[in-house]
């Protein structure tokens, strides 16, 4: 059985200073990297897996198990090849997070579960519970400025430092760390709840996973500037009751230029990374990677010495123009080339045609202003 080995919290604020930044984005393979972060389409609910194999080193953390109504998280697991989990995280006990658990316990080998300690009287929860007293799995429930590490990944708990029965309020809330990329998860923590982590944690990473499937009851400004993710990602059902995500969050994260995605627009979103750089796979786009500042220079400026002599002769004007996707003609494969842009929005596209200037994708689901400019600096449609 795997143990988690206990750190110091300034150890936390000394990889907070590695954490590095860039905002710009281009198209590429995914990246090799050894850590996956899998935010699973489980509906109106919340699931993500992380995966680590490095070298000798393997490591499986399941944060939150969806909801009670539904059956995809085993499938999908099973689909990864998972046979044990080294850590199963639930942030609160309302259904819609650990809804799968007694799926998971029943399917799987895990060594240890971490709970708020607020309790439910649903059966889904006692269920479960009893489940987890009857195979002796190791039970923890996390507090604020507690520190672990599995091999090279790294967690702290932001949140709860204490519980009163407030079960969304209290989520358990982590920041995972892999070498220079960072992962924050909050479950369903409120706007009160986030100022909190603001005090007495660093938060600074490179993801954000929205509070609350993305509800304006979380994601407070202050906590997003306080993030500064380059990416942030909702767990919803499409069509859902509840409106999540809110306008209002997608608003600011727009007006932000923070890319976001969401499981209802864009199905399952797996994160790949090495460490240093990250690819994004989804059910409905194509594969980009954002790399750190430092590594994107030195390849442009590796891959300009290469071309110098080849490009000489020909303007970027003209090679753009014998590659570049003409938006009201491309086929439904050329469509799906453009970064955002899978199968659903290519649809969407031929059938709004024609289009007079870039900007008016915002018709198409899920393609808002930051995505837009995504695509604007990929620089691979034709001009109008």
């Amino acid at each position: 059985m795997k143990k988690f080995i206990y750190f110091s919290f300034i150890m936390m604020f000394v990889l907070a200073g590695c954490q590095a930044k860039t905002d710009s984005a281009a198209q590429s393979n995914t990246v090799d990297g050894a850590l996956g972060a899998h935010f699973i389409d489980v509906g109106q609910g919340d699931s993500t897996l992380f995966t680590l194999e490095e070298e000798d080193e393997k490591a499986v953390i399941l944060f939150d198990t969806g909801d009670w109504q539904g059956n995809e998280v085993v499938p999908y697991l099973e689909e990864q090849g998972i046979t044990e989990i080294d850590l199963v995280i639930i942030s609160h006990p309302d259904a819609d997070h650990i809804g799968q658990l007694s799926k998971v316990l029943d399917r799987f080998a895990v060594d240890e579960v971490w709970m708020s300690g607020n309790e439910s009287t649903s059966n889904t929860y006692q269920t479960a519970m009893e489940k987890i007293l009857s195979q002796d799995i190791d039970y923890h429930e996390p507090r604020t400025g507690e520190a672990y590490e599995l091999g090279p990944i790294e967690l702290e708990v932001l949140y709860p430092e204490d519980i009163s029965g407030k079960l969304n309020e209290e989520s358990v809330s982590i920041r995972l760390v892999y070498d220079q990329i960072s992962f924050v998860l909050t479950g369903d923590a409120g706007v009160k709840e986030e100022k909190e982590m603001m005090d007495s944690s660093q938060l600074s990473s490179t993801f954000l996973h929205l509070g609350h499937h993305g509800s304006k009851t979380s994601t407070d400004p202050e906590f997003l500037n306080a993030v500064q993710p380059q990416i942030a990602i909702y767990s919803a059902g499409k069509d859902n009751s509840y409106g999540h995500p809110s306008p209002e969050v997608i608003e600011l994260l727009d007006g932000e230029n923070i890319s976001w995605y969401g499981t209802d627009q864009d199905g399952t979103i797996v994160v790949t990374t090495d460490g240093k750089a990250y690819s994004i796979e989804t059910e409905m786009s194509t594969d980009i990677t954002v790399s750190e500042p430092d590594v994107a220079k030195n390849n442009e400026i590796s891959a300009d010495e290469e071309n110098e002599d080849a490009s000489e002769d020909i303007s970027s004007d003209e090679k753009k123009e014998s590659s570049c996707i003409d938006l009201n003609n491309a086929s439904k494969e050329e469509l799906t080339e453009i970064i955002h842009i899978g199968n659903e929005r290519a649809d969407q596209i031929m059938d709004q045609r024609p289009f007079t200037a870039l900007d008016e994708l915002e018709e198409i689901d899920g393609l808002g202003p930051s995505r837009i400019a995504d695509i604007e600096s990929e620089d691979l449609i034709c001009d109008f």
